[in-house]
């Protein structure tokens, strides 16, 4: 199939399966004028990368699980829980510093509010 129907089948834009391309994430043979074939287990594939970037991973993230979905083996699966535990950790951290950063603007809208009303009731 053609690039604008694995598109259509998927939902991705065809720019971001460009890029997937571009990045090691999905492959695709060639036609002698050069258009991009793709197979049905490409829908599949494509799938796949969405729900991973949905989960917030990176491509270079995403490309170091790829072995396991393509190569399954008890290594690449340990191999896949890890670096997926070390982004789930990464994301952990990136809450707790959110969750800092919001408590603190809590506080600069709370003194902000006092001096509001201060200046409401000096008038």
């Amino acid at each position: 199939m053609r690039i604008g129907d694995l598109a259509a089948r998927t939902g991705a834009s065809v720019r971001s399966l460009r890029y997937y391309e571009e990045q090691g994430l999905l492959g695709s043979t060639r036609s002698p004028g050069g258009q991009r074939h793709y197979t049905e287990e490409d829908v599949e594939r494509v799938a796949f990368v969405q729900r991973l970037y949905t989960a917030g991973l990176s491509s270079r993230t995403i490309r170091a699980l790829m072995p396991c979905r393509d190569a399954p083996s008890d290594e690449n699966s340990a191999a896949a829980l890890a670096r997926m535990a070390e982004e789930r950790d990464r994301l952990s951290a990136h809450v707790e510093e959110l969750l800092r950063t919001r408590d603190t603007l809590d506080a600069v809208m709370a003194a902000a509010r006092e001096h509001h009303q201060a200046l409401r009731t000096s008038v």
